[in-house]
Order: structure tokens, then sequence, then C-alpha cells
């Protein structure tokens, strides 16, 4: 047992497992919501959205995670504000959204020749070079990530179901989605730094879709995408150890893995089910002449 336990006992591994479990968390709280609206490409949009920020921090000599997270706030601004426009469908004021902020994000890149290795870290991130301040930072976005979905569960719930019922009920759902992005844009700021902004939509997305089939109620599918996001990091980071491949994008690419067995399982359970549902069919006797009987 000593290759499943020899990469943990090294401190930095330690720490990539306890900010995966964390990340995993985190995005199982906000991931939830993204996977029941089909709000998919508006994380990939934020994630991406996050390069103006991160680019501008950089160049200045900033902290690159405030940069994030002013370019976070704008995204949010944005989409809120031209979701409430009456002309223009979300899906279409996310794209514009999306292409404007990563080519300004390009264009600022582009001014930089010392940008590159800074660049590839904010796509890619680097698990391995977690810090126990990044752990601290992680741990306080989770507690926040939990108070907002706690607070906001039953106005999230009519939203994802029923934005109408939603209304009835005086759940205001407009300051819900705002805040439901707001719920987003934290999950994505608090995790690009540790797996990317191109992987963390693995975790954002798969272990929540991944949980679907299988648990009842949205807290179910919460705990569970929790769990598997924390074995995809387990594993990841395992598999990353013995075969020398990039951490970040071997967890996120176990995650979808997972998301793949799950539902090939699911159909199988339900193929049988059926199988075993059908009634089973009655033989039909034809009658038969017999001599006695002439």
């Amino acid at each position: 047992m000593e290759w499943l336990t020899a990469p943990f006992e090294v401190a930095f591994v330690q720490r990539a497992l306890w900010a995966g479990v964390l990340v995993s968390a985190i995005c199982a709280l906000a991931g939830t919501w993204v996977v029941l609206r089909g709000m998919a490409f508006l994380g990939d949009a934020m994630s991406h959205g996050l390069l103006p920020g991160v680019a501008i921090a950089a160049l200045l000599g900033g902290n690159p995670l405030v940069g994030a997270v002013v370019s976070a706030a704008v995204m949010t601004a944005g989409v809120t504000a031209l979701g409430r426009t009456p002309r223009l469908s979300q899906d279409t004021g996310i794209g514009l959204l999306f292409v404007g902020m990563l080519s300004l994000g390009v264009i600022i890149v582009s001014r930089s020749q010392s940008f590159a290795v800074d660049l590839t870290g904010f796509l890619f991130g680097d698990v391995l070079a977690v810090r126990e301040s990044d752990l601290l930072l992680l741990a306080v976005a989770l507690l926040l990530a939990l108070v907002v979905s706690v607070l906001g569960h039953r106005a999230f719930l009519a939203l994802a179901f029923d934005d109408r019922k939603a209304e009835t009920l005086g759940l205001r759902p407009r300051v819900a989605h705002a805040v439901l992005l707001g719920l987003l844009a934290l999950a994505i700021v608090a995790t690009f730094h540790i797996v990317g902004t191109l992987l963390v939509l693995g975790l954002l997305i798969a272990p929540p879709a991944a949980a679907l089939p299988w648990a009842r109620g949205v807290s179910g599918v919460m705990a569970l995408a929790a769990i598997l996001g924390a074995t995809s990091t387990f594993g990841g980071l395992l598999l990353s150890w013995h075969l020398s491949t990039a951490a970040g994008a071997t967890v996120s690419a176990l995650a979808v893995s997972l998301f793949f067995l799950s539902h090939l399982a699911s159909a199988i359970r339900h193929r049988r089910r059926t199988h075993l549902s059908r009634p089973a069919a009655v033989p039909v006797h034809t009658p038969t002449t017999r001599p006695n009987d002439i």
C-alpha cells in the first residue's frame, strides 16, 4: 500500500489534498445550482472574464486575487443588467460579455513581454503550489458560500424550477439571481488560482452532474458532489504523482470521468429496472383436437 500513501507523506501534496477538498466543497455548493439552472456557459464566461483584472493586477505588481474580484464584480453586474434587457436574450448578453472581457484581457496581456508564465498559471493553476494562507482563504470562502447557500436555499430552489412561482411567493427572483451569480463568482474567484480557469469548470460542473442520478433533493446532490470532488482530488493527485502528469488537469479529468461512469451506471440501472418491472408474458395455449372429442 506504499504506492497509495507515499505521495501524501509530502507536505506540499498534503496541502494540495486539503485545498482540493475545500475547493470541492465550494464548487459543490455553487455548482449544484449551475447544473440545475443550466448555467454552465455562464460559469465558463465568468471564469474567463477574470483575465482583465488578473492581468492588470499582475502588470501593476498587485495581488491577482484582488483583480479577479474586481473582474468578477464587473461580470456579475453586467450579466444582471443585460438580463433585464427585454429584447436581448440572456445567452446573448453573456456571450457578449464573455468575448469582450476575454478580448480586453488578451489585449492587456499582449502589452507585456513577461506575462506568459503568469498567464499559464491563470489558465491551468498549480494545485501543488498551495500555501497555508491559501488554505485559510479557501476555508473562509467555504464558510461564506455555506452561509449564502443556507440563507438563499428557498429562493434559489424556487428560482431553479419556476421564476413565476418565485415571484408569486415574494422571493424576489431578480435579487435571488444576482445573489446566485455572486455565489458562482465567489466559487470561481476562490478556486481559479488552485486549478486554473480552464479547469475550474471540471470541479464546478462534473461532480454535481454526476451526483444528480443518485441523490434525493438538492442538499443530497451537494453532499454527494462534495464527496465526488474530494475523491477526484485524491485520485487525481495520486495518478499525477505516479504518472508525472499535471496535477490540476488530472484532478479535473478524473472528475469528468466519474461523471461519465455515473451516468453509464445510472443508464444500466434504469434499463435493468425497466426489464424487471415489465410483466412476464402469459403463455397462450392453442386448443388441440383429441380423437375422443370427435
